[in-house]
Formats: C-alpha cells, sequence, structure tokens
C-alpha cells in the first residue's frame, strides 16, 4: 500500500518522520508558549524573588511577590518582604503598611518588627523604632540584626554609653555580624571622643568584614576621619 508519506526514513522497524525546519521551530515555539502559560510554583516565585533583590531589582521583586500575596493572602512572610522591597525604594508608606498587614497576620514574626522598626528610623521617628526592636528582642532575643540596629538608634538619641551596651550583647551572640558591629560600636566611640577606641575597633570591623562587604568603603571613610587630624 502506498501512503505517499514524504521526508521518513527507515531506522530499525518502524518509520520515523524527518521534521523539516520550519516545522522544527513552529514545535519550540509550541513548547516555548506551553511553558510560559504555565504557572511557577511558590518555591520558584520566592527563589526569583531572592534573586532579584540581591540584584537590587526591587521593583521586579515587588512584582513577584503581587503574585505570591495574590496567591496566599494570609501569609505574614510575603508581606514582611515585600514591605522590606518598598523600604529599599523609600516607599515609606507602602513599606509600613505592609509590615503592620505581616504583624496583623502572625504577631510572632520578629523580624516584621525590625523592618518596622528601620522603617519609623528612616522616617526620623527613633522612639517609635526603639519600641519595635524591643517587641522583636521580647520574641527572639537571639536575633542580632534587631541588637545592631536598637544600638546604633540609640546612639542616634544621643544614648552613647547605652548604645555601646547594647552592641556588647549583639557581639555575644555570634560571629556573623561582627565586621558590622565593631564598626558601628567604633563609631559611637568617635562619637563620644574616643578616638583610640574608634582606630581600634574600625580595625578589628575592616579584618572580619569580606572582600568586597559595602560596609568596608563606609569603615574606610570613618577611619578617614579619624586618622586625617592626626596625620602631620
Amino acid at each position: 500500500m502506498n501512503d505517499n508519506i514524504l521526508n521518513y526514513k527507515n531506522s530499525g522497524p518502524l518509520p520515523i518522520p524527518i521534521t523539516s525546519v520550519a516545522e522544527k521551530e513552529y514545535i519550540k515555539a509550541a513548547i516555548a508558549a506551553q511553558l510560559q502559560k504555565k504557572a511557577l510554583s511558590d518555591l520558584q516565585l520566592r527563589i526569583i524573588v531572592k534573586q532579584e533583590a540581591n540584584q537590587g531589582n526591587y521593583d521586579r521583586a515587588i512584582r513577584f511577590l503581587n503574585q505570591l500575596i495574590s496567591r496566599c493572602p494570609h501569609s505574614a512572610i510575603d508581606y514582611n518582604n515585600r514591605g522590606l522591597m518598598y523600604l529599599k525604594i523609600a516607599n515609606y508608606d507602602q513599606a509600613m503598611a505592609d509590615f503592620n498587614e505581616a504583624i496583623a497576620l502572625n504577631p510572632q514574626l520578629d523580624r516584621a518588627y525590625n523592618n518596622r522598626g528601620n522603617c519609623h528610623a528612616h522616617q526620623g521617628n527613633l522612639n517609635k523604632a526603639i519600641e519595635n526592636y524591643e517587641k522583636a528582642l521580647d520574641i527572639n532575643p537571639y536575633n542580632q540584626k534587631v541588637w545592631i540596629n536598637h544600638g546604633i538608634t540609640l546612639r542616634e538619641l544621643g544614648n552613647y554609653q547605652l548604645a555601646i551596651e547594647t552592641l556588647e550583647l549583639a557581639k555575644i551572640i555570634g560571629n556573623h555580624y561582627l565586621g558590622r558591629i565593631y564598626a558601628e560600636r567604633g563609631y559611637t566611640h568617635y562619637l563620644m571622643g574616643d578616638w583610640n577606641y574608634a582606630i581600634a575597633d574600625y580595625r578589628r570591623a575592616l579584618s572580619y568584614l569580606p572582600k568586597g562587604d559595602r560596609y568596608q568603603h563606609k569603615v574606610m571613610t570613618w577611619l578617614g576621619q579619624v586618622l586625617e587630624p592626626l596625620m602631620p
């Protein structure tokens, strides 16, 4: 029987069709369209959010977080993360709204109190910031970031000695943020007029900060402030 089927070749007992270049492109386009239609999983979206945030693409991260929140409207973590992205782009009203929602959904989410404290601090509401840091520490006294932010804000309020003590407590918790802790403690000593302590802390900070860390430039600037008047 002649089926008049063209572009076939024999490979084994069954004929296998040979697709033309145009047919291959059509198949590739059809597969790509299907993949594009396929919804990304929540995990995939969260991975993308993290990648975009690490690259400083905060607006793109917000768009993906919008998708997550539309799927999971009761996810305190997603509201907290979106609030953090809004904080990065200085949209304080939207950031505060998201942190408030995260806390309403999960009153035990210490990260949300910390971020809300940071939002208050950026707006100059330092006492409100302190209240939120203290609430976060009530929930999780081992959150080293909160201790650091608490110490910095106390310094901004002019309470240098308590800021030093708070940064000391942060140092006891662990080694992860030692470079930042020494840097902030050094700057506090500098404001107190204890320049020798400041120089020692700045040098410790530089020894702990990894290469390329954004704090390196800050510490070098602070160290220059102390050393310049001492240069002949």
